[in-house]
């Protein structure tokens, strides 16, 4: 295959197509591994999942009651959950798609929205209100947990912020015990697998998020940087990724040179692209088969 895999709605596919570098998936690029926790904890594979102790071990570092914490079967399952809950919403384009698959889109209800912006990276602004806030990214681009609007249901994603996609761990903070309780009577019984509910605990206290965030802005500035030096211009932005609005080719390009990057089709911007931050013994594979342009 010589040009790039047709877009899709996801990245995280590149093991599909034979390329050497995955950059579809926007990933903590300087998460440690996370095996040998799960490895700890394999005897949970014989026994049905508990998901109380986990549940309080996010609820502390969220700094919230653990009655307003939801684990959930990754970030997705979270945002089915809520939107079920609240049927209706709107967002901002350009925005993440998984939101108006779910919902019936109504202006004059709540805004959904991802912080940082999914795809240019960018944080909200302090006075930039939402009925509901994924924020997946947001502890690889602030260093803090969560942003922490009282009124405000929140969504969350361990699976970024560990770089685990298979191991699917999510979560939801609501502004009560009632608004949690309606999105448990709504999940299916076990979502979250035991083995996920029993490494849990231990992955939270492996984390670094300053460290982490510090470490993920150099990286992405240095690749801003090489990008630019080529002729790519990419946002500023804050998050685990870059936005680049203006790439007709490039993805082709580095797909040739066995890098998948993730199309910005589904956002309806096909000539924009959306480059993860790689991890740094993956940085210069990156920076070295990024292409002049000469449109």
């Amino acid at each position: 295959m010589t040009a790039a895999p047709p877009p899709g709605q996801h990245g995280g596919k590149a093991h599909l197509y034979g390329v050497d570098l995955e950059l579809s998936a926007s990933l903590n690029p300087v998460a440690p591994d996370p095996t040998p926790i799960f490895q700890s904890h394999l005897d949970s594979i014989g026994r049905y999942p508990d998901a109380d102790g986990a549940t309080r071990a996010m609820a502390e570092v969220l700094g919230v009651e653990p009655e307003r914490v939801v684990l959930t079967n990754g970030g997705a399952e979270a945002i089915a959950l809520v939107a079920r809950q609240l049927r209706t919403g709107w967002v901002q384009d350009p925005e993440f798609s998984l939101y108006e698959r779910h919902l019936d889109i109504d202006a004059s209800s709540g805004r959904w929205m991802s912080d940082p912006n999914n795809p240019t990276g960018r944080l909200a602004g302090v006075d930039e209100p939402a009925a509901v806030r994924d924020e997946a990214f947001y502890p690889l681009a602030t260093g803090q947990w969560t942003r922490g609007d009282a009124d405000t249901i929140v969504v969350g994603s361990l699976t970024k912020v560990f770089a685990c996609p298979g191991v699917r761990i999510g979560y939801a903070i609501t502004p009560d015990d009632a608004m949690a309780e309606g999105l448990r009577s709504e999940q299916p019984r076990w979502s979250l697998s035991g083995l996920a509910c029993d490494s849990v605990p231990d992955l939270l206290a492996l984390a670094d998020l300053p460290r982490w965030r510090d470490e993920i802005a150099a990286l992405r500035n240095e690749l801003a940087s090489a990008l630019e030096a080529r002729g790519w211009v990419a946002d500023p932005g804050a998050a685990n990724f870059l936005w680049i609005p203006d790439a007709p080719g490039l993805r082709n390009a580095l797909f040739a040179r066995g890098i998948l990057v993730r199309s910005a089709a589904s956002f309806g911007m096909p000539d924009a692209v959306r480059i993860a931050v790689p991890k740094p013994s993956q940085l210069s594979q990156l920076i070295s088969a990024i292409p002049e342009r000469n449109d």
